[in-house]
């Protein structure tokens, strides 16, 4: 029997699975396979007009068999008879309805092509009424403020407002969910047969950012507050959960249907799962003071603290502050983007938009056409860098998808401003990337006017490693180096590390990050003279900003 142990990170995202295989002891990434989800990518159950994003559960599942078996294919069998730990990452707050045995309601026949018998995608904004009704009773009735460790805003993309739109928009799928889950807990209680609601391990990720859960209170916000909230939320608290578990923590084992599916050892230890941006913080090394990036559509921003050196801060405008929910025994602290690469492909299917409506009535294959999509933000970056900034005056807003951080507003939109006829394609690309390294910077000074220090920016995900041009603009925005971890496969392995953790490979997560991570491919240094300018015209951005922002909440 082979001495060398491995683990496999398994990474939900919003269009795909990835399953990561790594060596255990030193971190090496053996092989990976990525599995989209079918019914996602065929548009289905989704509608972008409404804000409307939901998964079905058979892509998950599905998914999952695919990826894993899929990475392991490429290596030698010995590989996945020493397996000894899977760790789970996904997308959040991202809940589903279930019945007493935990099955998402989709995954039964009256149910299964009813979008809100599914899980119910981060990036859905559906429950905008219900966010401001969750914040405005927490201010106002007269007891606990359960949002003040959410950061003092409670979004429209998490736990209670889906819930609560959800139960009020369909009578059947109100009167057929016993329970909720998230997607991050719902997959290790699969693989372990620990499904039912009453037994599932909740991750302390999931609860305390999302679902107001603290032990201040004695876990999530009371039955009081909750049905003053609605009565269509009674009885429901009981029917959750009560304790919250860390990631370095088993849910389980995995069984022997899912051993034989996946080819793997029955027994093998399953980690309590986690959000994506959190366990990604880990696989890329996050450590006190450093402000961890995970750019992709959109960013999550991850730091941690010590509980002496947060001590009883509460960090306004961010989403949320939890014991636990990135490193066990250090506070996670957790913010973000609602849009980031999105804002980016946005200008790119604006611009696209008539090659595509006559690309074949002027002859043009969809080879070619596929070919030019492919091309126009590499041509876009390739203009944009050579503008001169003293060319251009457009600045712009970059809440395309609304704001996550400082301060969530779902309600809030994008703007150009600035815009003159010699504004061009690669001057407004220009505009939306220094918008979104604005929207970086909001973020670090939150964090910052409440006395965490930030010493190191670390970045990671899928436009880091892409686009120099995006990171040195957003080092001269930010004023500090930026440096990117060289695994692109961050999240997935941090998820790893945790699988590693849980299975009793290492003591903790440090020793785990010690042996196991990749390292730093390159730094971004900013430029003085280009961070100073960028100053200004941050001011502005922010300016404009407070001058439009009940005009863009009202259209």
């Amino acid at each position: 029997m082979s001495e060398v142990k491995y683990v496999i990170g398994v990474d939900f995202g919003s269009d795909s699975v990835r399953a990561l295989v790594v060596n255990a002891d030193t971190g090496e990434e053996l092989a990976s396979d990525v599995a989209y989800y079918k019914r996602w990518m065929e548009g289905l159950y989704s509608d972008a007009a409404q804000n409307q994003f939901r998964h079905h559960p058979l892509d998950y599942l599905e998914g999952l068999e695919e990826c894993i078996t899929g990475a392991l294919k490429k290596l030698p069998p010995e590989v996945a008879a020493n397996v000894i730990g899977i760790g789970v990452d996904t997308t959040g707050s991202t809940p589903a309805p279930v019945d007493e045995q935990g099955t998402p309601l989709a995954l039964l026949d009256e149910f299964r092509d009813n979008p809100n018998a599914m899980f119910i995608l981060w990036k859905d904004h559906t429950a905008v009424r219900e966010a401001a009704e969750i914040n405005h009773l927490a201010r106002t009735w007269g007891g606990v403020d359960y949002t003040k460790y959410e950061g003092g805003v409670y979004s429209s993309e998490w736990f209670w407002a889906k819930i609560l739109h959800i139960l009020r928009v369909d009578e059947q799928v109100r009167e057929a969910a016993y329970s909720w889950v998230e997607i991050c807990d719902w997959i290790p209680a699969v693989l372990t047969d620990t499904a039912d609601p009453k037994v599932m391990k909740r991750s302390r990720c999931a609860a305390g950012h999302k679902a107001m859960w603290h032990p201040e209170w004695g876990g999530l916000p009371s039955e009081e507050f909750l049905t003053k909230l609605d009565p269509l939320l009674a009885g429901l608290r009981d029917r959750l959960f009560e304790e919250t578990y860390t990631s370095d923590e088993k849910a389980g084992e995995l069984t022997p249907e899912w051993a034989e599916r996946l080819g793997l050892p029955v027994g093998t230890a399953v980690a309590v799962g986690a959000f994506d941006a959190h366990m990604g913080a880990v696989g890329g090394g996050i450590r006190e003071h450093a402000l961890v990036k995970i750019m992709g559509t959109s960013t999550c921003d991850v730091m941690v603290a010590s509980k002496d050196q947060l001590g009883d801060t509460l960090v306004a405008g961010i989403c949320g502050q939890v014991d636990g929910s990135v490193i066990p025994g250090m506070v996670g602290l957790e913010a973000g983007q609602s849009a980031f690469g999105d804002v980016y492909a946005w200008l790119r299917d604006i611009l696209f938009w008539p090659l595509e409506a006559l690309g074949e009535e002027v002859g043009l294959s969809e080879e070619a056409l596929a070919k030019i999509r492919s091309r126009i933000l590499v041509k876009l970056t390739e203009e944009a860098a050579k503008v001169d900034p003293a060319t251009t005056t457009v600045v712009a807003l970059d809440w395309l998808n609304g704001r996550r951080t400082p301060y969530a507003d779902q309600e809030l939109k994008g703007a150009l401003v600035g815009l003159t006829l010699g504004t061009d394609a690669p001057r407004l690309f220009r505009a939306l990337v220094e918008a979104t390294a604005y929207g970086a910077k909001a973020i670090v000074d939150r964090f910052q006017e409440t006395g965490v220090e930030i010493k190191e920016v670390i970045a990671q995900g899928g436009i880091p490693g892409k686009n120099e041009f995006v990171m040195q603009v957003s080092a001269d925005v930010l004023g500090m180096p930026i440096k990117v971890v060289q695994s692109d496969q961050a999240v997935a392995l941090g998820a790893a590390m945790f699988a590693a953790v849980a299975a009793g490979k290492f003591k903790d997560v440090f020793a785990a990050q010690d042996a196991m991570l990749s390292g730093y491919s390159k730094v971004y240094e900013p430029d003085p003279e280009s961070s100073k300018r960028y100053q200004g015209l941050y001011e502005k951005y922010l300016s404009i900003g407070e001058l439009l922002a009940d005009t863009l909440r009202a259209l």
